[in-house]
């Protein structure tokens, strides 16, 4: 078995690589690969998609590499294999984000990506740091993970779902800010799990498993 995290130059991909590999040896999940080569991507049997920065320069890296997007689309949703994006490649699930400028999303998982307005205005944006976990919806990538568990934020923007149903979890500042979401075989994490300690790795662990 083989994942692959897509390289298109954004992202921590050293931190995300070492995660992955640490935890597919553990479990027996096969290889990791990083790789921005659209063949590889179209023959994984599970892809993560990684991002750092804001909305429009990652959609834009993305785009640039030429025939990935394609790639992962055929994999992803004509081919039904697990897929997983972390921080800003969560948020390209979306219909569109407005960070900056209104950008059209990969529209898999409906909703928009909108700035942070803690009710709280004591509490600064970014929100960064550790926020405990509220899951909303059962899911295998919950298996040994409870509400409470906490994880690491860095961002500014988050995704606003249009069905509750594909909001998998939450956390609390001055409000809700979406930290998980998901349908089908498709997963995105807005913390980073690769550095969220036990918790990231174990939820890591839950998706190289996970057979939806």
């Amino acid at each position: 078995m083989t994942t692959v995290i897509v390289d298109y130059e954004s992202g921590n991909l050293h931190s995300a690589e070492k995660a992955f590999q640490r935890m597919a040896v553990e479990t027996g999940a096969g290889q990791v690969i990083v790789t921005s080569d659209p063949e590889v991507i179209r023959n994984a049997d599970r892809v993560v998609l990684p991002g750092d920065g804001a909305f429009p320069a990652c959609r834009a890296a993305l785009f640039d590499h030429r025939g990935v997007f394609e790639a992962m689309e055929d994999v992803v949703i004509r081919q039904g294999k697990p897929f997983l994006g972390i921080c800003i490649g969560m948020q390209m699930l979306a219909t569109r984000g407005l960070e900056y400028s209104e950008t059209p999303g990969f529209d898999w998982i409906g909703g928009e990506v909108v700035k942070i307005d803690p009710a709280d205005p004591a509490l600064k944006v970014p929100h960064m740091g550790w926020n405990d976990l509220v899951i909303d919806h059962a899911h295998p990538v919950f298996n040994g993970i409870e509400t409470g568990n906490h994880a690491y934020f860095v961002h500014s923007y988050h995704f606003r779902v249009a069905d509750p149903a594909h909001l998998l979890a939450h956390v609390d500042y001055a409000g809700q800010i979406t930290a998980i979401v998901g349908r089908d075989n498709m997963l995105g994490m807005q913390f980073h799990p690769e550095k969220s300690q036990k918790t990231g790795l174990h939820m890591i662990a839950n998706f190289l498993n996970w057979r939806p």
